[in-house]
C-alpha cells in the first residue's frame, strides 16, 4: 500500500515537472525569437577598424623574431640528434628512433618556414601600405 502511494505521488510530481519545463521550454523559444529579430537590424554604432602600416610592421616583426628563434631551435635539435647517436639492438628501435628524429626535426624546420614566408609577407604588405598612405586619395 505505502509503494503503491509513493509510486502515484512519483506520477503526480513527474507530471507537474514536465508541465513546468515545457513552460519553460516555450519561454525561452520566444526570447530566442526576440533577440533573433533585433540582431537583424543594422547597427550605426558599428565602426570597421582599418589595419594600418603598424599591424603590419608588428606583426612581420614578430613572425621574422619567431623564425630566427625556430631557426636557433633546428640547429641546436640537428647538433644534439648527430652528437647523441642511440645504437640499438633491435632494428625495429633503431628504426622508431630514426623515425621520431626526423619528425622532430623536420617540425622544427617547418616552423622556421612558416613563420619566415609570413614575416617576408607581411613585411611586403606594409611596404605597400605605406605607398598606400602616401598616395593621395582622387576622391
Amino acid at each position: 500500500m505505502a509503494l503503491k502511494l509513493g509510486v502515484a505521488l512519483f506520477k503526480i510530481q513527474d507530471q507537474k515537472l514536465s508541465m513546468n519545463d515545457s513552460q519553460e521550454t516555450n519561454s525561452i523559444i520566444s526570447n530566442n525569437k526576440s533577440v533573433k529579430d533585433s540582431s537583424q537590424e543594422p547597427l550605426d554604432t558599428e565602426v570597421e577598424m582599418k589595419k594600418g602600416p603598424l599591424s603590419f610592421f608588428s606583426g612581420a616583426c614578430t613572425s621574422l623574431i619567431s623564425a630566427w628563434l625556430s631557426y636557433r631551435l633546428s640547429q641546436a635539435l640537428v647538433i644534439y640528434f648527430s652528437i647523441h647517436t642511440n645504437n640499438y639492438n633491435s632494428a625495429f628501435a633503431q628504426s622508431i628512433a630514426s623515425g621520431f628524429k626526423t619528425l622532430v626535426i623536420g617540425i622544427s624546420f617547418l616552423a622556421t618556414f612558416t613563420f619566415t614566408f609570413i614575416g617576408l609577407g607581411l613585411s611586403i604588405l606594409f611596404i605597400r601600405s605605406l605607398f598606400d598612405a602616401i598616395k593621395p586619395d582622387s576622391d
